[in-house]
């Protein structure tokens, strides 16, 4: 087998490009058992998600997990499914447009694309795909706002497990974690006021519930800063909706196995406040930039559930930034801060670009 992967064709004079890599975790191709095998598999096995000895790890893997776990899963996937395809590469694919009319718009000339950590888009064809359009300069953009060696880490791992496979290497540059950017918080805000706007303001018995993913509570204890950030972000949320610490709680979601996990754990968190005589409910999920199975199903679909079978009279559900233009301009203010120094201002009878082709583009809708 070659050291190297086949080098595109050298073309003397060829100007070079400047990319931005969106990467997110992954969806399976489609809601069925068998697609749901195949990316569980391949996401269940990177030692960075989980840390338990390999040989132990496979035998409960391969003897359980993929025999049990994709039949419920695919029937989970197929309650959110979109006749676009899954949610979460529905959002990413727009986000990546937008972003790129949003740097367009601020007079950077730079390719903008997407990949999955796990799944498809993989991420060792897209870094293959940039490489032979003449991208010499990659940013690689990380859609985790707080850093965890599970995500942000393993996203860096698998391009760093690309490079070492090809012979003549791009630039790279990495983004750790946005867990404090004020355009981040500022859109996370607006979102909150947006809501309380068309569905009233909070009353005296309510509660806005900040759910992150979970994570093993030794995590924390061997020095990923997850926590802190999760904690970090949901306080600046508050901060700007002048929410006093009784007014909102943050949680952690998708618990898996028995050991002990980050918390307080939101499902029974949602049913203890219907149970303690809490009316209402808001739940934000700021660790998700885009909808997905976690927020769709086990949020607004489970979640719900829990509070009101707990006695909680109104639960909303509050989507996450998916293509929010705030959203989109703080990422662009995000890469261009990333970019500084790399070539990429566009000349000057290109910087018209049509921001709003773009957008309609992006959407579905006619141009």
């Amino acid at each position: 087998m070659p050291r190297y992967l086949p080098e595109p064709a050298y073309r003397h004079g060829s100007p070079e490009k400047t990319a931005v890599l969106l990467i997110n975790l992954g969806t399976p191709e489609e809601p069925t058992a068998s697609a749901v095998r195949r990316y569980l598999k391949e996401f269940l096995s990177d030692p960075r998600v989980v840390e338990i000895p390999r040989p132990v790890w496979w035998l409960i893997l391969n003897g359980i997990i993929l025999r049990l776990r994709p039949r419920r899963s695919a029937e989970k996937y197929a309650s959110i499914w979109t006749a676009e395809g899954s949610p979460l590469k529905v959002h990413v694919e727009r986000q990546a447009k937008l972003l790129r009319g949003f740097l367009g718009q601020a007079g950077h000339q730079v390719v903008v694309d997407y990949a999955m950590r796990y799944g498809e888009p993989s991420m060792a064809a897209t870094l293959s795909r940039l490489k032979a359009a003449g991208c010499t300069r990659i940013l690689l953009l990380p859609l985790y706002p707080q850093y965890a060696a599970s995500t942000t880490a393993t996203a860096i791992d698998a391009a760093c497990s690309w490079l070492q496979s090809v012979r003549n290497q791009p630039e790279i540059r990495s983004l750790r974690s946005f867990a404090d950017h004020p355009g981040y918080i500022a859109a996370l805000a607006a979102s909150v006021r947006e809501h309380w706007a068309s569905s009233g303001p909070p009353g005296d018995s309510y509660r806005l519930i900040m759910s992150f993913h979970g994570l093993p509570r030794y995590t924390l204890d061997k020095g990923d800063p997850y926590h802190c950030e999760c904690q970090k972000s949901g306080r600046l949320l508050a901060e700007a909706l002048g929410l006093t610490a009784e007014r909102y709680q943050i949680c952690f979601q998708s618990r898996f196995g028995r050991a002990e996990w980050l918390q307080p754990y939101t499902a029974p968190t949602l049913r203890a406040l219907g149970k303690q005589g809490v009316q209402r409910v808001d739940v934000i999920c700021p660790g998700f930039p885009a909808d997905c199975l976690e927020t769709l199903e086990e949020i607004a679909i489970e979640g719900r559930a829990e509070f009101l079978h707990g006695g909680g009279k109104e639960f909303h559900y509050l989507p996450c930034l998916n293509e929010r233009d705030d959203w989109i301009r703080a990422l662009a203010d995000i890469a261009e801060t990333q970019l500084r120094g790399w070539p990429t201002q566009l000349a000057p009878d290109q910087a018209g670009l049509e921001l709003s082709a773009l957008r309609a583009k992006a959407l579905g809708a006619p141009s």
